[in-house]
């Protein structure tokens, strides 16, 4: 069963639960109590240097492998790792091995067009409640046109309409995923109805299905929802004081290798 979230910084996991978070780079969620980090030193798929929080333990390993007990967690965060991974359905199933909940999140086919990264091996759409994926190197698209420093570093820092809109909308930017139990992904379907969402021209019923037309009193209560949402948020960074993640060099040389 899947569901849809903001983002990992919206999510709410009660105090005491086990959580894990794979392939953390240099954005921790604070939240975790594991890291399960494969890179420690090598930048080249993440924008800065791998950084953990005091209280988190880390495991260096790899998200299809992963060396933990089956169930050992509540919850676990994976966001912008899985489109870096040879094989995205075991690295997923690892996830529901561990854990019979998580949160997932990686760029759309939207979102990696727009800002596209080298590292990126596949895109994704939400589509009728399941993960398709597509290996970039299979579509027709030219992803090398770079407007990431628009859609990434300007607008979502100058325009709150923006920010509001891709917070509240699955597809657009990313695919976010709340899950529970498991859900299905299909990698380079062959079927001409998940290929027309992956085609040059995307049609009016793919866009329909992608995002589906809501009322205006649906629309408002969405935007509104989330606005206040977002607002709480930033009011409570700018009222509270909140530790931040340290770099792992600088952690070690801090605390010693007790992570």
């Amino acid at each position: 069963m899947i569901k849809y979230l903001y983002n990992k910084n919206y999510l709410k996991i009660r105090k005491g639960l086990k959580v894990l978070e794979v392939g953390p780079g240099n954005n921790p969620t604070k939240r975790a109590d594991t890291l399960l980090e494969k890179f420690i030193q090598d930048n080249t798929h993440r924008r800065g240097d791998f950084k953990l929080y005091k209280h988190q333990k880390l495991v260096v390993g790899d998200g299809e492998n992963m060396p933990f007990k089956n169930g050992e967690f509540n919850f676990v965060i994976c966001s912008h790792v899985i489109e870096h991974t040879d094989n995205p359905v075991k690295f997923m199933e690892e996830q529901f091995r561990v854990s019979g909940r998580g949160y997932l999140e990686a760029p759309s086919l939207f979102g990696e067009f727009l800002a596209p990264k080298e590292s990126h091996k596949w895109v994704s759409l939400v589509i009728d409640g399941k993960l398709v994926m597509y290996e970039k190197s299979k579509l027709s698209y030219d992803f090398s046109p770079d407007f990431g420093d628009v859609y990434l570093n300007h607008l979502p820092y100058k325009s709150l309409l923006y920010r509001l809109t891709e917070l509240s909308t699955q597809n657009f930017m990313s695919v976010k995923i709340n899950w529970e139990g498991r859900f299905e992904i299909l990698l380079n379907p062959e079927d001409d109805y998940f290929k027309a969402f992956f085609s040059q021209k995307i049609g009016q019923r793919e866009a329909e299905i992608l995002f589906p037309k809501r009322s205006m009193y649906s629309e408002i209560g969405s935007i509104l929802k989330v606005f206040i949402k977002f607002s709480l948020k930033m009011v409570k960074e700018k009222v509270l004081t909140f530790s931040k993640p340290m770099p792992y060099d600088e952690f070690i040389k801090k605390y010693g290798e007790k992570a």
